[in-house]
């Protein structure tokens, strides 16, 4: 079923609850920038507690559909773009070029600091107790990131700035797996980096 569908669901109010509430959360399994469980936490922290509470279900799926809007359009702009390049003759799109397509370079549209940050402490709240009985430095670096980026936020000097650019280009070659890479990205947009 499309996302669509999923959000006319959540607005039946002749339905009941729990399948408007299922409903949702397959919406968010189709557009979940931040992650399926971050991208739920963020939409409790801009709605409000919406497992338990009606009011907050309609508020936390205008949050999605605005995000997805954003950037269904960025989708729409980079289609356009690469149109007119390949009519130039550039055929092949640069490496440094942004690509909405690319789930690496997803985020919350509207407000993806904040959305980094969150998802980075629920990231450290629940997802990192089960990577850190690991010695693995590459686990144990991204963590000391993730407590930097946490504990400066948007305060980050632009030495501690390059000096994490630095070392999240090394993380990021050393990474085979897809959670820690979201991880990274979260702590790349979180500090300014992206």
């Amino acid at each position: 079923m499309s996302f669509a569908n999923f959000a006319r669901r959540v607005r039946d109010p002749d339905l009941p609850y729990r399948w408007r509430l299922s409903a949702f959360r397959s919406c968010v399994q189709l557009y979940r920038p931040l992650g399926f469980e971050a991208t739920l936490h963020f939409l409790e922290f801009q709605a409000g507690q919406f497992q338990y509470d009606e009011a907050a279900l309609p508020q936390a799926l205008d949050a999605v559909e605005a995000s997805r809007a954003a950037w269904h359009a960025e989708l729409h702009a980079h289609a356009i773009r690469r149109r007119e390049a390949k009519m130039r003759g550039r055929r092949s799109p640069r490496a440094e070029e942004p690509n909405p397509n690319l789930q690496v370079r997803w985020y919350w549209y509207g407000n993806p600091r904040t959305a980094a940050l969150l998802a980075l402490r629920f990231w450290r709240r629940r997802r990192f107790r089960r990577l850190l009985p690991s010695s693995d430095p590459v686990l144990l670096e991204i963590t000391m990131c993730v407590s930097e980026c946490l504990d400066f936020g948007a305060d980050l000097t632009e030495a501690q700035r390059d000096l994490l650019a630095v070392r999240l280009s090394e993380i990021k070659q050393r990474l085979h797996s897809a959670d820690l890479l979201l991880v990274v990205r979260h702590i790349e947009v979180a500090s300014g980096l992206r």
